[in-house]
């Protein structure tokens, strides 16, 4: 008899940092670019667009890595208190655990036989981690973790507003605020384009999207900072 096997990563398995992590470079993108030139609207010169640059970059990546934790951080203690409640559960109302537990697979299809079957072997192996699972939802693979999502965040944004920083020092005075748009809009669709591909979609719809966010985002920053018109 031969045995096949092979091992499968679902993209689900990705979620938890994926999604900070694209947050957090889009997020880079857009703030810091149309921060960037609404600040050129009013006249700025390039050694201050350098330093906003930079002042956004240092304080969007603390605000991003800090907002990441503790909002996971808060579904990690949902889900903390979720599985203690389901424990005082099982060690006080047993045979009703077990009854429910069977309930539920009998709504996914099973008889009511094996259904009991089922939830008196799963009860048996590990109670606990059976009704984490089938009852509330909670998976291993999509478990909130904080550190992860603050570190993805903070290192995607500080990657993303690097997109905006060499543009200021690499681009010609003359060329700089249209450069830097030009830098944003185009990084955005790189962004959203790979992140797409990550989590198993297509990369220019991805990427289209984005980009739509981005130019709305750069196109209003800019109307707001030529109201002002003062040259710093």
């Amino acid at each position: 008899m031969t045995y096949s096997h092979h091992a499968e990563r679902h993209y689900l398995e990705r979620a938890g940092w994926l999604r900070a992590a694209v947050l957090g470079a889009n997020d880079g993108i857009i703030s810091v670019t149309s921060l960037v030139v609404g600040m050129a609207a009013t006249g700025a010169s390039s050694q201050v667009l350098l330093i906003t640059c930079i002042a956004g970059l240092i304080s969007g990546a603390v605000s991003m890595a800090a907002g990441e934790y503790i909002s996971v951080k808060s579904q990690q203690d949902i889900e903390d208190n979720d599985l203690k409640m389901e424990a005082r559960e099982l060690d006080l109302h047993p045979e009703h655990e077990l009854k429910e537990l069977t309930q539920i697979y009998i709504h996914r299809g099973l008889t009511p036989e094996l259904a009991h079957q089922v939830a008196e072997q799963l009860t048996q192996h590990n109670a606990l981690q059976a009704h984490a699972r089938d009852e509330i939802g909670l998976l291993e693979q999509t478990a909130a973790q904080p550190l992860v999502a603050a570190g993805s965040s903070a290192c995607a944004f500080t990657l993303g507003a690097l997109f905006p920083l060499l543009s200021i020092l690499v681009l010609p005075d003359a060329y700089l605020v249209q450069g830097i748009m030009w830098v944003g809009v185009i990084s955005l669709g790189l962004m959203g384009a790979v992140a797409s591909y990550i989590g198993g979609g297509q990369p220019y719809r991805g990427a289209l999207r984005v980009m739509l966010w981005g130019v709305a985002a750069v196109w209003l920053s800019t109307w707001i900072g030529s109201l002002f018109e003062v040259a710093v």
